[in-house]
This record gives C-alpha cells, sequence and structure tokens, in this order.
C-alpha cells in the first residue's frame, strides 16, 4: 500500500507541473496558505462496527492559479472505542471553480497514510468542497474526503475550518 500512496503523491506533483506549463501564458502567482479544520472522521470496517469521532487536521497548500493547487494534510485526533487516529498524512491535487470572486468550489485528488492504534494503511483518496473569503486573505471552507477505501474499510472525513492566504 505505501507504494500505492507514492504513486499517487507523485502522479500529484507530475500534474502540478503539467497544468502550470499548459497555463504558462496565464500570469504565474503562487500563493501559499494554510488552514485548520475539526475534521469529523468515519472508519467503517467490512467486518465489526463503524466507528466516528472529531480529531484536528491541519492543511497548507500552494496555489498556482485560479484554478489549480496542490495541498497537504496532516491530522489527529479522536477515539471510539478501538479505533484511535493517532495520524493522518496526505498530498493532493486540488481542482478549483471559481464560481464569484468570493466563492470556490474545488475537487482533490492524491494520496494518504492513515495510521489507527490497530494499524496504518494508505491508499489513493479523493473529496470535495468549498470556500468562501470573508475577508481578503481569509476564508471558511468546508470539504468531505474518502481518505482510504480498502478491501479492510472506508474511512471518510468530513471538515469544517479556516484557510489564511499569505
Amino acid at each position: 500500500m505505501k507504494r500505492l500512496t507514492i504513486t499517487a503523491m507523485t502522479s500529484a506533483l507530475i500534474a502540478t507541473f503539467a497544468v502550470t506549463t499548459a497555463q504558462a501564458q496565464q500570469p504565474m502567482v503562487m500563493q501559499p496558505y494554510v488552514g485548520a479544520d475539526a475534521m469529523f472522521w468515519e472508519i467503517d470496517p467490512d467486518t465489526g462496527s463503524s466507528r466516528d469521532s472529531v480529531g484536528l487536521r491541519l492543511n497548507g497548500g500552494i496555489q498556482f492559479n485560479d484554478y489549480f493547487a496542490v495541498e497537504t494534510h496532516l491530522g489527529t485526533g479522536g477515539s471510539d472505542g478501538p479505533a484511535d487516529l493517532k495520524s493522518l498524512a496526505g498530498i493532493y491535487a486540488k481542482g478549483i471553480l471559481p464560481i464569484s470572486q468570493e466563492f470556490r468550489i474545488f475537487g482533490l485528488l492524491g494520496g494518504t497514510e492513515v495510521d489507527f492504534d490497530v494499524g496504518d494503511d494508505s491508499d489513493v483518496s479523493y473529496g470535495a468542497g468549498a470556500e468562501f473569503d470573508v475577508a481578503p486573505n481569509l476564508a471558511v471552507g468546508a470539504d468531505y474526503m474518502r481518505y482510504l477505501d480498502t478491501s479492510e474499510a472506508t474511512f471518510d472525513a468530513a471538515s469544517l475550518g479556516v484557510r489564511y492566504r499569505f
């Protein structure tokens, strides 16, 4: 599974270079950003009952233009019985669709490594969300991610938080 995550991360980086090269006619304004979210997660094993809890997710990235960014997620926290989320780490290509000057929807595709008390796993991850600017450099956002979808379990999270653009 770790090779799958490395492959997904490499693919996200290659996509970054391909999109930025294809958009060379547009002025490139790389804008870094950071954020923090409440992460409402659920793990649903193929055998047994599902578990859910709330953790913390930090994210950051670089937006290359109005339509593309590369983003990382680091998360931890939350416990429900035997399911204790120790860590979550991933990197994603982020496609952005501006709806207005203040409102954007986006999709994420990449790879994630998730570590629970009972073991760790990695997989291709995907999700979608939206952001709304509340100030020139500050946005609130929400997203839903499928971090793992393996033969043993699925791991999903809905997040709500803030982003600061430098």
